[in-house]
Order: C-alpha cells, then structure tokens, then sequence
C-alpha cells in the first residue's frame, strides 16, 4: 500500500513535505483561474519533465493514470458540446495538471513525513475531541490509496481484456470494489494490530471530579 512512494535523492525528495504541501496548495490556486490553454499545456510539460527526471519509474507511475483517460475523453465531450473546444481543452489540461502535481508530492514524499506536515494545521482541531495524528494518518492514507486503486483498475481491466473480447462490464466493477474494500480491511488490522485503534487514556483533568 506506501507502494505510491518512490525512493530517491531528488530536488523533490530533500524538500521537506510541509513545503510541497504548501506549494502544491498555492499552484492549485494559481491553475484554477487559468484559461489558457497554452499556457496549461506548458505547466503539464513541466509536470511530465519533472516525472521523466525519475527515469523509467517516473515513466511508468505516468502510465498508471491510464484509467483516467476515458474520463477526461469524456470531460471533453460534455465541455464541447456545452461550451467550445478551447473550454474542453483548458478543463481536461487542467485536472490532469492538478493531478498529476498531487501525485509527485505522494511520489517524492514519505508516509510518516506527509503525517508529521499534516498534524501541525490540524492541531488546533484537538480542542474539539478530534486527534490530529489520527486525522493526519486518514488524509495521507487517502492520497496514498489513489495511484495504488488505480493500479489495481488498471491490472484488472487488462486482464479482463485478455480473457474476453468484449467490454469491462459491471463484473469488473464489482470486483474492483470487492478487491478495494479487502485493502482497506487489510490495512485497518494493520493499523489496529500497530495501537492506533487504541483510544488515548484520559488526562488526569478530565478524571478529576
């Protein structure tokens, strides 16, 4: 499952993750409002040339976004139809920047140091019965599960595809649900086995009468 993370000695990977995180928040604000189509396609060269730098790996993680192609096929119809090209353009270069820009972060950053970024904003949430490091282990787990679901879509469609000829069908969905929620039991008895099911003792101010 931190199968997401890639090991190296990047740029990227010595950043610390607060400051990815960070950058990864503004440059997601700042590609929003952009409508130029030239200009998306140049940040999503950038995106891809920093991928390249990682070799074949960096290459390969790109190919496991494959399942979102038919969604962005279909973005840009339903944009086409509504809008012009120039809008299905700018909207599908711009998802797949976004994405693509959230990926590296997971790719280049550790489980326990995406953790460690996350608890500091999410400290302040302690005042009202939330435990920051739990809530911190659920969204790095969240951005964790996305290229491993992916890659377990895309195992089952191509073996799907080398059984029959016809279409993955409902069967295919069902089974990737089916697989996707026996992960995530497997991960929560890791989890429970590891203590972090274990409610934390109460403070001695809370046990004083």
């Amino acid at each position: 499952m931190i199968a997401g993370y890639l090991s190296g000695t990047s740029l990227l990977h010595r950043t610390p993750a607060a400051v990815k995180l960070a950058a990864l928040a503004v440059l997601s604000l700042l590609i929003l409002p952009l409508k130029d189509p030239v200009l998306l396609a140049m940040a999503l060269a950038v995106v891809l040339m920093a991928y390249a730098g990682f070799g074949r790996r960096g290459l390969r993680r790109i190919g496991q976004w494959r399942s979102l192609v038919p969604l962005l096929v279909l973005i840009a119809a339903l944009q086409a139809w509504a809008a012009s090209l120039e809008v299905a353009a700018v909207s599908v270069l711009r998802i797949a920047v976004m994405v693509l820009l959230a990926d590296l972060v997971t790719l280049t950053t550790r489980l326990q140091d995406m953790m460690d970024a996350l608890v500091v904003p999410l400290r302040p949430l302690a005042r009202f019965g939330v435990d920051p490091q739990r809530l911190s282990l659920a969204v790095a787990l969240v951005l964790r599960f996305v290229p491993v679901l992916l890659e377990s879509w895309r195992g089952r469609e191509e073996a799907w595809r080398a059984r029959s000829p016809r279409r993955p069908g409902l069967a295919l969905v069902g089974a990737f649900f089916t697989g996707a929620l026996a992960t995530a039991d497997q991960v929560a008895e890791a989890l429970d086995a590891r203590g972090f099911s274990t409610p934390h003792p109460p403070s001695e101010k809370a046990e004083a009468p």
